[in-house]
């Protein structure tokens, strides 16, 4: 063994003795923020550090530092390489760890400070760049173009081809929430959320009217500060019945409409179609008993509407039932085998 690798492998022991430990700091940046929009403490500790090092030549970041006047080496350091660095000089060395960390460095310093042998300079995780609450959903958007753009299904879709998926998934979303399964729930939201994403991609390639995600979600936003100006503006509210005063007057203004009735989807299940119109008459102050006639038709629209007079969802209400009638039958089956 020559004496380069015995110095290496005794660690601090083989090393010239320095004025102090050093400091190795792993800075980390998220993609999700805009680069160069670095945390204070991260432009300080790298306008300060002896040795900058990136080993992703690519790395967002890097035109940003450079243009600030901070040298970057694009290499891939060792662990042995950096401690050997830090501890002798009292030096502070920065590593620009790139989107998916760096393993190997980290479980070389693991194994370093492990080991008990070695002088090991002060370790650091610093945060450069923060995600904001809801960032994730930049990766949903960014998965979604790639799907669109590669995926031979994806990319042929239409919005009568999805509809379908919408109905769906939104009744899958209820039953979640109807059994009360948190992770059904969290599966099935998200979901629904692909479905708007989807549509939203699918909105920016028209020829004639396109329109994009942030479009969806600025138009909500807007729809949202209009109808609750009891948050964002002078009115007051102190009650939900207040609240529910505000969104129906600003809709109201909003839509225009020539009929209480206009704009509720004759399309919807039956007894939600019913409960809906029943709803509409009640917040008018109209008094309009069900038509009369024979059949069940006539009797089940006389029990959606006694249902939202009563403040219960005939709809919810039902598939209880049924899900309870369903039970029923599985106990009968067992019974019967």
């Amino acid at each position: 063994m020559n004496a380069d690798a015995s110095a290496a492998d005794t660690g601090a022991e083989a090393r010239p003795e320095g004025t102090g430990t050093g400091r190795l700091v792993l800075l980390t940046t998220s993609h999700r923020v805009a680069p160069g929009l670095l945390s204070w403490p991260a432009w300080q500790i790298l306008r300060g550090a002896d040795r900058v090092l990136c080993a992703d030549p690519d790395h967002p970041q890097l035109p940003y530092l450079r243009e600030a006047g901070i040298e970057v080496e694009t290499a891939a350091p060792a662990a042995r390489e950096l401690v050997d660095y830090c501890v002798p000089g009292d030096r502070t060395a920065v590593v620009l760890t790139s989107a998916d960390g760096e393993s190997a460095l980290t479980d070389g310093l693991a194994r370093l400070a492990g080991s008990g042998r070695e002088t090991m300079p002060d370790l650091e995780l610093l945060p450069g760049s923060y995600d904001l609450p809801g960032a994730r959903l930049l990766d949903l958007v960014q998965v979604m173009d790639q799907i669109r753009a590669a995926c031979p299904w994806s990319s042929i879709r239409t919005h009568r081809d999805l509809a379908k998926y919408g109905i769906e998934e939104a009744y899958e979303l209820v039953e979640a929430i109807e059994e009360g399964d948190r992770e059904a729930l969290r599966e099935e939201l998200g979901d629904v959320l692909l479905q708007v994403v989807f549509h939203a991609r699918i909105a920016q390639d028209d020829p004639d009217e396109p329109f994009s995600l942030d479009d969806v979600a600025g138009g909500i936003v807007e729809k949202l500060i209009r109808r609750h100006p009891h948050v964002f503006g002078e009115a007051d509210a102190a009650t939900p019945e207040d609240v529910r005063a505000h969104w129906l007057r600003v809709k109201a203004e909003e839509k225009q409409r020539d009929s209480i009735t206009e704009g509720v989807p004759l399309a919807q299940p039956g007894l939600a179609l019913a409960a809906k119109l029943a709803s509409r008459a009640r917040t008018a102050g109209l008094d309009v008993p069900p038509p009369a006639g024979q059949g069940i038709g006539y009797e089940l629209l006389a029990l959606a509407i006694r249902a939202e007079t009563e403040g219960v969802d005939p709809e919810a209400a039902l598939r209880a039932a049924a899900r309870a009638y369903r039970d029923a039958v599985v106990a009968a089956e067992g019974e019967a085998v």
